[in-house]
Formats: structure tokens, C-alpha cells, sequence
């Protein structure tokens, strides 16, 4: 094997690591459109599930980091592009893990938002699957997920503006404060999965 093969088998295994994370996060995304529509316990442990095996090959990604010298992609890119796809499962997750404690009832903004999260990380999943061969075909798709998350945030800001319209009692203000919290954690994976479509814009760039 020549030096040229190395380095490219070096970014195949990188690419073959985040896009193992992509899958994952698409999957737990998925599960999570899932719940809103069901509010199903089954579906937030399979929910939780997804996020420690994505936390599994996070972990392994960055030891294959660790161990090698030269990468193929900027090892920051890397980390950071890891970590931005980790994040917006890890927000899936929390998001669930506060409708169950604080015994949240899904509303049609939830529904929506999630159903745009989860198209969000079908655009992501896809752009880490054409980054190697096809760049421009990822970059195409990292824009499609950056449009996504500002659909979300539309959302999300008619969401909380229809909470705080007219609180009528104590009770009304503790309830629209727990769905406030649920929808932060809908905002936050959101904003996650746009930090992650710059860092794919910015690899494209620089394979250019």
C-alpha cells in the first residue's frame, strides 16, 4: 500500500466514524418524531439506547484521533464535526428525558419541530455520506440542513410566543415553564445541527 492509498484509507475510516454517528443521530431523530406522535416509554428508552451507542463511536473516533499522527481532514474539523452531530442526539435525548420527568404532553409546535430535526439530520446524514467522493453534492446538503434549522427556529420563536401570551394562574405559569424548558432543548439540537453543516461547508472548502 503507498502512501496515497494510507491517507486515503486514514480519511475512509474517519468518514466511516461520523457517518456511523450521522446514522445514529437520524435514527434517534426519527425515534423522537416517533415519540411526539406516541408518547410512548418504549420510544424514549430506544431513544436513549441510540444515544449511548452514538456516544460509543464518538469515543472511538476520538482515540483513532489520538493515535494518529496526520489526518486526512483537519483533526479539529474532525472533533468538531463529531462533536456537533453528538450533541444534536444528545439534545434529542434530553428533550425526552424532560417531557418524562416533568410529564409534558407533546404540542403540534413540538410535532413540527421535530419532524424539521429529523429531516435536518437526514440532510447531515447525507452530506457526511457524499463528503469524501462527492464535496459538492455534501455541501448542497449541509445548506438544505442550515435551511431546516431556520424553519425550526421560526417555530420555536411562535411556539414561545404563543406560551407567554397570557398566563392566567400560578398553575398556567408552572406548566408553561415546563414546556418553555422542552422547547430549549428542541432549540439547542437544532442549533447543533447547524453548527454542524458550517463545519462540513468549511471541509468542503478546504478539499477544494
Amino acid at each position: 500500500m503507498g502512501i496515497r492509498d494510507l491517507f486515503k484509507s486514514r480519511q475512509s475510516n474517519f468518514v466511516g466514524l461520523l457517518l456511523d454517528q450521522a446514522s445514529l443521530t437520524l435514527k434517534g431523530l426519527e425515534l423522537l418524531k416517533t415519540y411526539m406522535d406516541e408518547q410512548n416509554p418504549a420510544v424514549a428508552q430506544e431513544i436513549m439506547t441510540a444515544e449511548k451507542e452514538a456516544d460509543e463511536v464518538r469515543r472511538i473516533l476520538i482515540d483513532e484521533l489520538l493515535r494518529t499522527f496526520v489526518t486526512p481532514i483537519d483533526r479539529e474539523d474532525i472533533f468538531a464535526l463529531s462533536r456537533a452531530i453528538d450533541d444534536v442526539i444528545d439534545y434529542a435525548n434530553t428533550t425526552v428525558d424532560e417531557m418524562e420527568i416533568l410529564n409534558v404532553e407533546p404540542t403540534p409546535y413540538m410535532r413540527r419541530i421535530a419532524s424539521l430535526l429529523r429531516d435536518a439530520a437526514f440532510e447531515i446524514h447525507l452530506s457526511v455520506q457524499r463528503l469524501e467522493d462527492h464535496p459538492r453534492v455534501a455541501s448542497e446538503h449541509a445548506q438544505r440542513a442550515k435551511a431546516l434549522e431556520n424553519r425550526v427556529e421560526h417555530v420555536y420563536r411562535e411556539a414561545v410566543a404563543d406560551l407567554f401570551s397570557g398566563p392566567q394562574d400560578v398553575e398556567h405559569v408552572v406548566e408553561m415553564l415546563k414546556m418553555r424548558e422542552v422547547y430549549r432543548h428542541l432549540s439547542n439540537a437544532a442549533d447543533r445541527g447547524d453548527e454542524a453543516a458550517n463545519v462540513i461547508a468549511d471541509i468542503v472548502v478546504k478539499m477544494s
